[in-house]
């Protein structure tokens, strides 16, 4: 993977290697971060497209990078069948009408690409835009929570530690006194 200083010299992504704030790890990019990866990386399920979007989408949001294009990959071969049928159904559940039977019977055929294309451009094409949309609005709201909790947790776990090695460092120098 490259670092930032060899992408600055890209000429389709030195525009996002400059802006330091992007690539550096803070309380409010990290959660910014992970909401964005999340959010694109459920809704687009075009592998190519994820992180190039998540990195775009970065930048008004002022979000990390980094984070940003790991989180697209929660969405992969293996879980890509999953969110789709959790998108059939919430789609379903807000009053649009998509084939589930029809779904499993693609899935369990291993049908090809033109055969999806055919599936999801017909009705079920509404249920499954709404149920990703509000499964990557969920996700990304929950992953901007466990983020920034996690890191409010290991910073009081470092602040604890600086503390004790301070009041140890007291002690010892008073002992020697």
């Amino acid at each position: 993977m490259p670092d930032r200083e060899a992408l600055e010299h890209n000429r389709f992504v030195g525009f996002l290697a400059r802006r330091h704030e992007l690539w550096r790890f803070t309380r409010r990019s990290v959660p910014r971060g992970v909401a964005v990866g999340l959010l694109v990386g459920i809704f687009a399920l075009i592998p190519g497209i994820q992180i190039a979007g998540a990195a775009l989408l970065c930048m008004p949001f002022r979000g990390n990078i980094p984070l940003a294009a790991l989180m697209t990959f929660l969405s992969n071969p293996a879980t890509t069948p999953l969110i789709l049928a959790a998108a059939l159904w919430v789609g379903n559940a807000f009053g649009f009408k998509a084939d589930l039977a029809s779904f499993q019977q693609l899935l369990s055929a291993g049908a090809g690409l033109d055969e999806w294309w055919a599936w999801f451009l017909s009705d079920a094409a509404p249920a499954v835009l709404v149920g990703l949309m509000v499964l990557a609005t969920v996700s990304a709201a929950i992953g901007y929570v466990v983020a920034a909790v996690l890191w409010r947790l290991i910073v009081l776990r470092r602040m604890k530690r600086r503390h004790r090695a301070l009041i140890g460092a007291r002690a010892r120098a008073q002992g020697q006194g």
